[in-house]
């Protein structure tokens, strides 16, 4: 047996089943209970420093009119 035919073997039986095992386990992880609060964390990263910089004049594009 040549190496590309061992490598396919074995791609396509045990690197399936890691690959699908560590998904499931990743999945588990992000959405298991004692995560919510690092979740809602996460999720509030964009709204943290949205103190209203478009609303001073001095920090205006011109576009924004």
């Amino acid at each position: 047996m040549d190496t590309y035919s061992t490598l396919r073997e074995l791609a396509d039986s045990w690197v399936l089943l890691a690959m699908m095992v560590f998904y499931i386990v990743a999945c588990v992880w992000a959405f298991r209970p004692g995560a919510r609060s690092a979740n809602d964390e996460a999720a509030s990263i964009p709204f943290r420093h949205d103190d209203g910089a478009l609303s001073n004049p001095k920090n205006r594009r011109p576009s924004d009119g």
